[in-house]
């Protein structure tokens, strides 16, 4: 049997305040991506989806369990792991196309390459042209594109990603996911997203894992059977729609 890319075992996060209280974050996580898989979390606000993905990039540590990436305990922030925030988070005194080649400097590549590749990709997110503009200079789909070119010039075997298009506008967001699919069909990595949109969930994931509020568990696992590739026209179809009646009933009865 071949293992998943991703196993979550058991995971248990507690943080501790300044005045020595717990907060108990997420409980007794079990989780599995296989290879090429995308996983999608949904969940109330606070349940700890973003602390669940942090400790998959190795970010934070678990209090107890562990988790497995490639078949190797992860202890902390790898380079087989792309990241892809709710905001761009671009560092706004590089340009764009130095934003895209910061791993490849943080590595200590060859400059003439790591730039070769970098306008590459910016030519493959529809920014051929913009990669001596400023992060101040582009609008927010355009960092967006700029903050998915960076993660792609790792060439991660893994992608996590936290609301990544949260903060754009409807038809950016829906520009900007479609592109991601495009590109995603190309690479076909394994993936955790997370989102509070049922839609966006439905349209990038193979299996939707809905939480409980904090203390995060999983507690219902939808698998999505729609053939790819997927668009957010599949939402007005009748199994689409029923599906994300499926999702929304489990959202509110995890709220219970």
């Amino acid at each position: 049997m071949t293992p998943p890319d991703i196993e979550i075992q058991s995971v248990t996060k507690r943080f501790r305040g300044v005045r020595g209280a717990e907060t108990l974050a997420v409980s007794s996580i079990d989780l599995r991506v296989e290879s090429g898989q995308v996983a999608v979390l949904i969940g109330p606000s606070g349940c700890g989806k973003s602390t669940l993905l942090r400790l998959a990039a190795g970010l934070e540590q678990p209090t107890s369990g562990q988790v497995v990436i490639g078949g190797v305990c992860v202890a902390g922030p790898r380079p087989d792991i792309g990241l892809i925030f709710q905001r761009p988070v671009l560092l706004p005194w590089r340009t764009a196309r130095a934003n895209v080649a910061l791993p490849a400097a943080i590595r200590r590549s060859p400059s003439a390459e790591a730039i070769g590749q970098a306008d590459a990709l910016l030519n493959r997110v529809g920014l051929a042209g913009f990669g001596d503009a400023y992060p101040a200079e582009l609008s927010g789909g355009m960092q967006a594109r700029v903050a998915l070119a960076r993660a792609l010039s790792q060439d991660p075997s893994i992608l996590l990603m936290d609301e990544p298009f949260a903060s754009l506008d409807a038809l950016t967001r829906a520009d900007v996911t479609a592109l991601f699919l495009d590109l995603w069909e190309e690479r076909r990595r394994s993936m955790i997203v997370v989102t509070h949109a049922i839609e966006e969930a439905i349209t990038l994931g193979d299996v939707i894992h809905v939480m409980s509020p904090r203390p995060g568990r999983i507690v219902r696992s939808i698998a999505i059977d729609i053939p790819r590739p997927r668009y957010l026209e599949i939402l007005t179809s009748p199994v689409g729609a029923a599906l994300a009646a499926e999702i929304r009933a489990a959202l509110t009865s995890s709220d219970n």
